[in-house]
């Protein structure tokens, strides 16, 4: 195959003309051209395995060239850290600093959890990563009727600042990066952080981490709200608002296209749907009269790393490309800042597969790779028994050593965006960049993303993608390694499984207890002041931070803004 000479290129990813002129290297493409028609002719008949590419209806070339690069625009690609970013947002890559390695942690009570953190920062993991239990996502203390059978099952129980304060008991707050996974009463369990900080003398300004606080994605695929729409992304907003001054190192919000993904979107529709919602959250600030680059650095996103190595590389170098160009000229952000997508990546949970188990952690392993070619600012591992059970702490040890080996032995994290110029990859990337453009158009025209969630369109869509990835699972087109091939009679491993102790009692006796000691008169003073509130346009957070300090529990929050903004029931779509 003919290779095409374009010339040196220059520091700035710019090329030089090639030495014989223009007209040479038009030659060699249509000579290239030429052999490129030439090889489909022949090999056209030639009998090629019937794929089905994850969950993506696209088709895929089994041949890319310099053709393919050269309709993109790869031959012209900018250094890493220059705008448009497509090849990472820091100049050297994972050779000026390594991606954070945040395992998802939280199981029983506080105090459970509380231990899980300090021994996984002692095996080298470097930020704590919060997962509650269903209870504390729907903002419902350990004691509610609704709570009972849940609590501390699938995450950790924290109703009140005084769990917050047991969950990080002798962990330096102002030296570590804290992520938590909510999103209905996330503000919520962000003041219990931030008044849990204070007890011991740590002030807000210091304290890194993230809040998920995504509203619009629970609407759309993961279920876990509170409130209706509006009020819901009024508290967002407030957040943004507040923090900007009093949490400048933390990132208000992580737009999350990973609970889109897990429902059954394709790459493209995750990209698309979750891009959109950043968009509306910076719509919503700006509205609100906020400088867009006084809160638009702050924000940070989470990525799903499924199995299609490649489409899961080119999604992320897309996704940056599209999030600088439309908050520079779309949203007039000036800052470079705010044109930078920061993101955490997790593996992802939905390819886990009960079956052979232990061939999870090959599945992690290479979406992991996946996640650090394509620049990963942070990264989560699942353990190979999380279809069956929250993990063992052999478990979570596997899947860190996954990381730290791929940090340290691997070699991939030596050069900066190794795939950049690929001909597939670059093709891949402008493909899903088009595909999710598409999609962005057929949001407009529908009446935006919150006129898309009421009228159950978003949510047909992902549906749709879903029955279709199950239909090509059940027809054996889709092939799921010991599950619809590769099958054996043998007995499943028996592997140890994390057993969660009786931790709603406990709940329920600390709970009473908090409650008998704390200052009672205070308590309904700050609640009422919050319902108060509410029913204004002033910023709710300073009055959730009051809340939070009278040790008001999680439910008692929530229940003094539903009063005035409602609760939130799903309509009825199919």
């Amino acid at each position: 195959m003919t290779t095409v000479k374009t010339g040196p290129k220059s520091a700035g990813g710019s090329i030089d003309a090639p030495e014989n002129g223009a007209s040479e290297d038009t030659a060699e493409m249509a000579k290239l051209r030429a052999e490129v028609e030439d090889w489909r002719r022949r090999y056209s008949k030639a009998e090629l395995r019937d794929i089905a590419f994850t969950n993506s209806a696209r088709e895929v070339q089994p041949l890319y060239t310099p053709l393919d690069a050269a309709e993109t625009g790869a031959d012209a690609l900018p250094a890493p850290g220059s705008y448009p970013y497509t090849r990472g947002i820091h100049p050297t890559g994972y050779r000026g600093r390594l991606w954070t390695m945040r395992q998802f942690a939280g199981f029983g009570s506080a105090r459970d959890t509380n231990a899980r953190y300090k021994f996984l920062l002692a095996q080298g993991q470097t930020g704590l990563s919060v997962a509650f239990d269903f209870p504390t996502l729907m903002g419902y203390d350990s004691d509610h009727a609704r709570s009972e059978g849940e609590v501390g099952k699938c995450g950790v129980a924290i109703s009140s600042m005084a769990d917050m304060e047991t969950l990080f008991d002798g962990i330096p707050l102002d030296q570590v990066s804290t992520s938590m996974t909510i999103n209905g009463p996330a503000v919520i369990l962000y003041c219990f952080y931030i008044a849990a900080a204070e007890k011991h003398g740590i002030d807000s300004t210091k304290l890194r981490g993230t809040i998920q606080n995504d509203i619009l994605k629970e609407y759309m695929a993961q279920h876990a709200w509170c409130f209706p729409i509006e009020p819901a992304l009024r508290l967002i907003v407030d957040c943004f608002e507040w923090s900007a001054t009093h949490a400048p190192q933390w990132n208000t919000i992580s737009i999350s296209g990973y609970h889109i993904r897990e429902a059954g979107a394709t790459a493209a529709q995750e990209l698309a749907f979750t891009l959109a919602d950043g968009f509306t959250y910076v719509e919503r600030g700006i509205a609100r009269g906020l400088d867009v680059d006084s809160f638009a650095p702050r924000l940070s996103f989470f990525w799903d790393i499924h199995n299609d190595f490649f489409e899961e590389i080119s999604k992320l170098r897309a996704a940056r490309r599209i999030w600088a160009r439309h908050m520079k000229e779309r949203y007039g952000a000036k800052d470079p800042r705010s044109w930078m997508m920061r993101f955490h990546s997790q593996t992802a949970g939905v390819t886990l597969t009960a079956q052979q188990p232990m061939n999870n952690i090959v599945r992690v392993a290479y979406q992991a790779m996946a996640a650090v070619l394509g620049g990963t600012q942070s990264l989560h591992t699942n353990s190979m028994d999380e279809t069956l059970a929250l993990p063992t702490e052999e478990s979570v040890q596997v899947a860190l050593r996954t990381q730290q080996i791929l940090a340290y032995e691997s070699g991939v994290p030596n050069v900066i965006d190794p795939l950049g110029g690929s001909y597939y990859v670059e093709a891949l990337t402008t493909q899903l960049e088009n595909e999710a453009e598409s999609l962005f158009k057929q949001i407009e025209e529908i009446g935006g993303v919150v006129r898309g969630l009421e009228t159950g369109w978003l949510q047909r869509k992902i549906n749709e993608s879903a029955a279709r990835q199950q239909w090509e699972i059940e027809q054996h087109r889709r092939v799921i390694v010991g599950v619809n091939e590769f099958v054996t009679d043998e007995p499943e491993l028996k592997i140890e499984l994390l057993k969660i102790g009786d931790t709603e009692q406990h709940q329920r006796e600390g709970l009473a207890k908090l409650r008998a000691e704390r200052d009672g008169d205070l308590v309904k003073k700050r609640l009422v002041e919050l319902s108060a509130a509410a029913k204004t346009t002033e910023n709710l957070i300073p009055h959730i931070l009051d809340c939070a300090r009278a040790y008001c529990t999680l439910y008692e929050i929530r229940a003094a803004m539903e009063e005035v903004f409602g609760a939130y029931r799903e309509p009825v779509f199919f």
